[in-house]
């Protein structure tokens, strides 16, 4: 049975969700061609941008995933978001907001059709585009455990990530990325107020507060930031950070919010700022499921036992140890977070299919044919997605999101850094860096696997090469050898010719 207070969490739950529609499908007035649907005309305004730039990366993974995995293996265990997370979002602004603003792009695919070629923009393309099957997926699978919890397990965690992919599908699929940007702002505002209110109640029942909550972390060991001074530790920790630091950095729905600036100066900006203000504010979660530490170690203990889910540490915190209002404004805050991260992710994967992928081979289409493509894509993509979330069940949602950006960090990034400040950079260079970054990276993932279990017969196995992956990340090594295929292949295999484009001093 309900009491009165689920019943109050729940009307708001829902009045919450229709304003997030409202809002989406208000901001569909705005769109009249494919460039509002993608970029929102190119006309945000710097508060805008910061919001939808820090929406980019506060979504399940932050609240839930990252803050989850703090209780379990400090922050060793969650170097690569938020600290990879925020250095993304700041390199973006410092080294490449401004340069690909200039050229106007569409897309981040288009990039590399006009610095490269076009087999080079369809690989990357696609490769960026696989990468986000387990970022919205992470997005769903938190929707799914939102509605489970609020309606006391009445809503199934998978009818609850159908019912969340649903919501996201329809406001995204009529206002495109102004939807996005107009439903971040509103999201990033519920979220700010909502989690410094919500840290400011628990941290008043605790006896010495803030300090002691950090001091229990402390004294657990959960506060160790630097690695074992040894190799694997030290070659563990550099594949983290740079896994979503580097790796998210050519991603289309960072490249979306971007540029749909205003101008050069305001996409330069906003990143910056969206990313020192994700850093700060990832940690108020971070902060709040600890304190579970010292109110109700008990339920700590219960969640964690028998390999239980530490993801429902904080919702759980919540519900039990604070007023109606505060878990109210908690899950609007969590759905927030997690509907403003996975609509844009939606979106992203669904305008670089539809423009460097789908649109070579469909021919000649007026600008509002190609709008209704785009939608089409964003509810199919959004079906193979909600499958995906389904089947990967088992993962949690900070490793969802840690994989995504893996296949990207090796087959993507070299050839955006190098095609910006590296003049010599050429088309067989970033051919030659995409198969040995890629092909590297799933070497090494396969030596992580003994082939015991399906070659017994034989008795042959990959233990003892397996130990390599331990001791390098398979990400790092791919990483490496996407930055040698480079340099390697544009000094040995120059071309006749190469796209004139302008390249950053």
């Amino acid at each position: 049975m309900f009491s009165s207070n689920d019943h109050i969490l729940i009307a708001a739950v829902v009045v919450y969700l229709a304003v997030s529609i409202g809002i989406g499908l208000w901001a569909a007035r705005r769109v009249s061609s494919s460039t509002d649907y993608m970029l929102a005309g190119r006309s945000l305004p710097l508060y805008i941008v910061v919001a939808t730039v820090f929406a980019t990366w506060f979504g399940s993974e932050t609240v839930l995933g990252t803050s989850s995995t703090f209780i379990t293996e400090g922050l060793g265990g969650i170097i690569a978001d938020p600290f990879g997370a925020a250095l993304c979002l700041i390199l973006v602004g410092v080294f490449f907001a401004v340069p690909l603003y200039k050229m106007k792009l569409l897309t981040i695919g288009d990039y590399y059709r006009q610095r490269y070629s076009r087999d080079i923009e369809a690989t990357t393309s696609l490769v960026i585009m696989i990468s986000y099957l387990g970022w919205v997926a992470a997005q769903l699978t938190a929707l799914g455990l939102v509605f489970n919890i609020i309606s006391h397990g009445i809503i199934t965690r998978e009818m609850g990530t159908l019912l969340g992919a649903a919501i996201v599908i329809i406001y995204t699929l009529y206002g495109g990325m102004w939807s996005v940007a107009l439903t971040d702002f509103f999201q990033m505002t519920l979220i700010m107020a909502g989690l410094l209110y919500i840290a400011w109640l628990v941290t008043g029942q605790i006896d010495g507060g803030a300090m002691a909550v950090i001091s229990h972390a402390e004294a657990a060991g959960k506060m160790n930031f630097w690695p074992d001074a040894n190799l694997a530790g030290i070659l563990g920790f550099i594949g983290a950070i740079v896994t979503l630091g580097l790796g998210s950095i050519p991603q289309q729905d960072v490249f979306q919010r971007v540029m749909a600036a205003k101008d050069a100066k305001t996409s330069r900006n906003g990143a910056i700022l969206g990313g020192v203000l994700y850093l700060l504010l990832a940690f108020v979660p971070i902060y709040l499921a600890y304190t579970a530490f010292l109110l109700d170690p008990n339920m700590v203990n219960g969640l964690l036992a028998d390999g239980g889910d530490s993801q429902m540490v904080l919702p759980t915190l919540i519900i039990q140890h604070t007023p109606i209002f505060a878990q109210v404004l908690f899950f609007g805050a969590l759905l927030s977070a997690i509907m403003s991260t996975a609509s844009g992710t939606l979106l992203a994967p669904s305008t670089l299919f539809s423009e460097n992928l789908l649109k070579p081979y469909i021919g000649q289409q007026t600008d509002r044919q190609f709008l209704s493509t785009i939608r089409t894509v964003v509810v199919v993509f959004g079906i193979c997605v909600t499958v995906f979330a389904l089947y990967k069940a088992d993962l949690t949602i900070f490793q969802m999101v840690e994989n995504a950006y893996k296949i990207v960090l090796c087959g993507a990034f070299v050839p955006l850094a190098f095609g910006l400040y590296w003049q010599r950079a050429n088309r067989n260079g970033a051919r030659l860096s995409m198969i040995l970054g890629i092909g590297t990276w799933v070497f090494f993932e396969a030596l992580e696997y003994s082939y015991e279990s399906i070659s017994g017969a034989t008795g042959w196995s990959l233990v003892g090469l397996s130990d390599w992956a331990t001791v390098c990340p398979p990400q790092l090594a791919g990483f490496i050898a996407a930055l040698i295929g480079m340099i390697v292949g544009t000094l040995l295999l120059p071309v006749r010719s190469e796209p004139n484009l302008e390249i950053v001093d």
